[in-house]
């Protein structure tokens, strides 16, 4: 496995314990932003909420909880791709690393490492978007491989926002599309093609999903199967696609995620639906063979696999998907 592959740290890096970049610019400033986007989705995804709860009452008071990545979604289009979201966290030292493809979703996907800071989750720095910086995944819809009647309604919205793909960061920290509300019509038209396209246009650049880094929790629920069990037991619906535990080819990538929220959309035209947003996702990091001598309390996250695998991540993604929230109704 190349450093690339593995988790963005170069040789020299990894054996010092530091990634291969330091932050850049006001690191006050840079969270006081993720917490905006952070707090966009916790007050539009109650379940998200819930969950984190549930785990903070059930772990050591001096336990936090950290996000092993947060995700956006982004439409390929004159500038509003993955370059419009990139921009921000590239300007505060995070590092692009992987490209992944998914032809059958027709996307295609980035992620960035984040920078060297102090920050760790068990040292009483905070959690969230307080804690330890997540890794960025960004995706993008590859809009011209869409249907003509799709693209154009993609179009008509994002050429209405003039410059807007400038600001895409500011929009996500409000929870505010750069383009106006769509209409239920368009909306419908194009999720009947792209569930994934529809689900952008009424959301922007909102943060789709973070995920929770099992393995820095400090007790019991460290194992993902045990914390999947754990909160299953408490009612709540997982994307079962694949099954419940997403797994890497070489095993040492494990991921899980709960059922996206449904939530009231008033659209442009004034009818008022309920439409997918946001959810919550669980990994385990696996240490790598090489470290695997080295005694718990010194194992690194720098240790452990890293990355993101294509066939998990295509999983995770149904998590917003017809198929699965029919399951949430059902229950």
């Amino acid at each position: 496995m190349s450093p690339k592959e593995n988790g963005g740290f170069s040789a020299a890096a990894a054996q010092n314990g530091h990634q291969d970049s330091k932050f850049q610019g006001g690191e006050s400033f840079f969270r006081s932003v993720l917490k905006s986007m952070e707090g966009v989705y916790l007050s539009r995804n109650p379940t998200a909420k819930a969950v984190m709860d549930l785990i903070r009452s059930s772990v050591h008071s001096d336990d936090q909880i950290c996000y092993d990545h947060v995700t956006f979604r982004t439409l390929g289009v004159k500038g509003y791709g993955i370059e419009s979201m990139a921009k921000f966290f590239l300007d505060f030292g995070y590092v692009e690393r992987d490209e992944l493809i998914f032809p059958a979703k027709k996307l295609k996907t980035r992620w960035f490492a984040p920078p060297n800071t102090e920050n760790s989750c068990g040292n009483g720095n905070g959690d969230g978007a307080n804690g330890p910086l997540p890794r960025i995944f960004i995706a993008e819809l590859q809009v011209d491989e869409l249907s003509p009647q799709a693209q154009e309604i993609i179009k008509k919205y994002t050429e209405m926002s003039g410059k807007g793909s400038q600001h895409a960061a500011l929009a996500s920290a409000l929870g505010s599309p750069i383009w106006e509300k769509p209409s239920y019509t368009d909306f419908q038209k194009l999720a009947s093609e792209s569930e994934y396209g529809a689900w952008i246009l009424a959301h922007g650049y909102a943060i789709n999903h973070v995920a929770i880094a099992a393995h820095r929790l400090e007790s019991h629920l460290k194992n993902i199967k045990t914390l999947n069990q754990f909160i299953e037991d408490h009612g709540y619906i997982f994307n079962y696609e694949g099954g419940l535990l997403k797994e890497s080819p070489d095993g040492l990538l494990l991921q899980s995620s709960v059922i996206a929220d449904m939530v009231s959309f008033e659209f442009a035209d004034g009818i008022t639906e309920s439409i997918p947003f946001a959810y919550i996702e669980f990994v385990e990091r696996l240490v790598l063979p090489q470290y695997k001598h080295l005694p718990h309390q010194e194992v690194k996250e720098y240790h452990r696999r890293d990355g993101f695998e294509i066939g998990n991540a295509y999983k995770i993604m149904e998590s917003t998907s017809k198929h699965q929230l029919a399951r949430r109704a059902a229950a």
